[in-house]
């Protein structure tokens, strides 16, 4: 590594770079090569010219990419790069709430890697992840932070000139909580809150004050996105039909007040405001609504957050965005770093909606560009296994004019320079993606393979009909390729080590369902028995080998509280495996007289109209697993 000697002028500086040792190739000595460091002018300005480098940040924030792009850059005999962000403010929100809560180690290199990209923001979505005085239940058994922990966050996220923001729900999605008798007045139907009940705003409050308390940043998210049955539960009991656009208004007012309390501006997601005029649809609100009167009581003072992760139309986002603009002149934009469907990312789509989201985001003059890194259904991915999906948002908004018509991410030295910041490389970080990969070449077109597949039940086979005969080739060659970048032994090995040893196990069980079928029907008995005696007994043993890599990543990542719900899952995979094991012996020596589930006449995939695997993105455990009544 190379040995660099910084003078600056500055403190804070030099703590900065100190700290960016424990992530980028380079030490400090007093002999090492001279780099100097100056806090002045606007935006990044990094040189090298004579062998004498010089770093130049207009705020703090900047400081950690234009080390990088020094490091980046060092092979070079001379430079002279400059950098503006095109946003405000870009930023990352990490879901805390979906049973993976970051350990606080992680969590820490997370905000390096974040600094070293180049993002200003980071917000921890909590819904009930961060601890409440007066509130034991709110977090229980759910790794929720402590107030000590999250000033430890605070603190770390300021060395970076990172803003660390409370993204918490004064809304709806509050689900966790519906269980416990105490919150039971406040709850109208679901996961949303009673709106008007006194002890609603008495939880709000201790949320808000409790933020007040461990974040320094004065800006906080309040969610309220998707109460799509606000008004229509106990609040309908008590106070007869209400507009459901006065309601949400109306609690908004009160949240506000107990906002100006404590000195927040806030934000939130915009959807609400436009299903409630758009008979629940976001994306589509015509003319004729535009002109409603209600929308007149939006409050102005609140940034409303577009959130959209699935479209590749560029005139989509901004059409949408013109729409927002005519309801409010304080309009960010979320984009999905897509985490959130499986044990692998899709970082491929997410980079092709999100170059469109940004081109607009751009055009239309958008202040706040957030990166939602979402884990629903069980946070299965790791948070790190999008991080090119990061970078690549990153180096779009800083070097906006001279990439955004370029696939720039598959130029050698794109890849290389995401080596310098993670030790491996972009091209090599995106085979993450491939146990998505098994029906198209890249996932473009957004499928969740690896779920659906594993999950797939092998005696009832409901998606056995997008089974495709070269699904196990296709999955040998994944394993192979990503047990390659395992071997390398970097820090983020096990990331591939984990994909691998699925990859390894669905190239045995991915087709397992079907030819099991195909045997029973064809009354194979030999095949039968060589499923039973040979093929099951190796997707088990390849399972178990899943299960200790998946389980290794989790502890290292996480708290581990959440974990419990994978191992029942895979658990009950693992019991029906061997039950479907016993069932075909005793179906081949005569002991029973049939096998219920095969006996009936398989269907095509119908849980969605297309019977397409390339454009399958199918989530819930609990659907996938089975057609039968879960809870």
């Amino acid at each position: 590594m190379i040995p660099f000697h910084v003078l600056a002028d500055q403190a804070w500086q030099y703590e900065l770079i100190e700290e960016l040792k424990k992530s980028l190739p380079f030490t400090l000595s007093e002999d090492g090569l001279p780099v100097e460091v100056k806090h002045q002018g606007i935006g990044i300005q990094v040189t090298k010219k004579d062998n004498v480098r010089q770093i130049t940040v207009g705020d703090k924030n900047q400081l950690a990419r234009a080390w990088y792009l020094m490091l980046r850059n060092e092979s070079l005999n001379e430079y002279d790069i400059k950098e503006q962000c095109s946003f405000g403010d870009l930023g990352v929100m990490l879901d805390c709430s979906r049973n993976a809560v970051m350990k606080l180690p992680t969590l820490l290199e997370y905000i390096r890697q974040l600094a070293i990209f180049g993002y200003h923001s980071l917000q921890l979505y909590t819904e009930d992840t961060i601890r409440i005085e007066e509130e034991p239940y709110f977090g229980y058994m759910r790794g929720a932070y402590t107030k000590e922990e999250i000033k430890k966050v605070d603190a770390y996220c300021a060395k970076f000139g990172i803003e660390l923001v409370p993204c918490v729900q004064t809304l709806a999605h509050i689900n966790q909580i519906t269980r416990y008798e105490r919150y039971q007045d406040i709850i109208d139907v679901n996961d949303i809150f009673l709106v008007g009940n006194e002890k609603t705003y008495q939880l709000i409050e201790r949320i808000i004050s409790t933020a007040s308390e461990c974040f320094t940043s004065r800006r906080i998210n309040i969610g309220m996105d998707e109460a799509h049955m606000l008004g229509l539960g106990k609040y309908l009991d008590q106070n007869g039909y209400q507009n459901r656009f006065t309601i949400m208004v109306e609690h908004l007012k009160r949240v506000q007040e107990i906002l100006h309390r404590y000195g927040f501006t806030a934000m939130m997601w915009s959807d609400m405001f436009f299903r409630l005029l758009a008979n629940g649809e976001y994306y589509s609100l015509k003319e004729e609504q535009l002109k409603s009167d209600l929308l007149q009581h939006v409050p102005k003072d609140i940034e409303l957050v577009y959130w959209d992760y699935y479209s590749r139309d560029y005139h989509h986002y901004e059409q949408n965005l013109v729409t927002h603009f005519r309801i409010s002149d304080r309009i960010g934009f979320a984009a999905g770093a897509w985490k959130w469907t499986g044990f692998a990312p899709e970082n491929s789509f997410s980079q092709v909606a999100g170059k469109e989201a940004m081109k607009a985001c751009v055009e239309k003059g958008v202040n706040t560009f957030l990166v939602t890194c979402w884990g629903d259904n069980g946070a299965e991915a790791s948070a790190l296994s999008v991080l090119p999906t990061l970078f690549y948002y990153a180096e779009l908004a800083y070097q906006y004019e001279s990439l955004v018509d370029k696939e720039f991410t598959k130029e050698k030295d794109y890849s290389e320079y995401f080596k310098v910041a993670t030790g491996i490389s972009f091209a090599e970080f995106m085979l993450l993606d491939s146990p998505n990969e098994v029906f198209a070449e890249t996932t473009y077109t957004h499928s969740n393979a690896c779920k659906f597949l594993l999950y797939n039940d092998v005696l009832i086979g409901t998606f056995d009909s997008i089974v495709k005969s070269e699904t196990r080739i296709a999955y040998e060659d994944k394993k192979n390729q990503l047990a390659a970048v395992a071997k390398a032994g970097t820090r983020y090995s096990y990331l591939f080590q984990t994909l691998s040893s699925l990859c390894s196990l669905l190239e045995e069980k991915a087709d397992l369902g079907v030819e099991i079928k195909n045997a029973y029907d064809k009354k194979d008995f030999d095949r039968l028995r060589e499923i039973a005696e040979s093929k099951i007994p190796e997707v088990l043993k390849r399972l178990d080998q899943f299960i200790r890599d998946f389980r290794y990543q989790w502890h290292k990542e996480n708290k581990s509280f959440g974990f419990e719900i994978q191992l029942i899952r895979l658990g009950g995979l693992k019991e029906r495996l061997y039950y479907a094991k016993e069932q075909i012996l005793l179906w081949t020596e005569g002991d029973i007289e049939r096998i219920d589930e095969l006996e009936e006449e398989r269907l095509p995939f119908a849980y969605f109209e297309q019977e397409d695997g390339s454009r399958l993105n199918y989530n819930l455990w609990n659907v996938i697993v089975s057609p039968a009544v879960m809870g």
